[in-house]
């Protein structure tokens, strides 16, 4: 069975893959920032401490690191089917490698999750690491993928 799909959804499903990662370099910028105010919190003391409790800053965290593994895993399959679709091959290359790596980081970062709740600093500071790794790469996957996407527009 053959799926054969009009070449201007195949070009127009180009355009998926990069939406959602810009979307979810956002929403990484937003969660490092509630993370820096859950250690906010945690090192407070007295009145400063209660105030920043009512920012619901772990919920908070929790609930959009939730999201961007779920969308990171779902976004990396998806950029690589689009890519598969529309070339008939996966481009190994540095764009390619990195997101790949940035989707199994990311899955480790939140496996520390049990561990950070039961108090582990040594799991705290490695998510912290591994958070801000993923960040670092995610910002130059953006400008590599926009120059991607430069191509396939003057190549069309």
């Amino acid at each position: 069975m053959s799926l054969e799909l009009s070449p201007a959804v195949k070009y127009g499903l180009n355009f998926f893959h990069p939406a959602i990662m810009w979307i979810l370099l956002a929403l990484s910028l937003y969660a490092a920032y509630l993370g820096l105010q859950i250690q906010r919190t945690r090192n407070a003391q007295g009145e400063e401490k209660k105030q920043l409790i009512k920012g619901k800053y772990t919920i908070k965290h929790h609930q959009i690191g939730s999201i961007l593994l779920a969308l990171m895993v779902a976004g990396s399959i998806g950029g690589m089917a689009v890519t598969y679709i529309n070339n008939g091959k996966l481009f190994v290359g540095p764009h390619l490698l990195a997101g790949l790596g940035m989707t199994g980081l990311i899955a480790l970062s939140a496996s520390l999750s049990p561990f950070m709740q039961k108090g582990a600093n040594w799991a705290r500071a490695t998510h912290i690491l591994l958070n801000f790794s993923i960040l670092g790469l995610f910002i130059w996957q953006a400008f590599s993928g926009v120059e991607i996407i430069i191509r396939i527009l003057t190549k069309e």
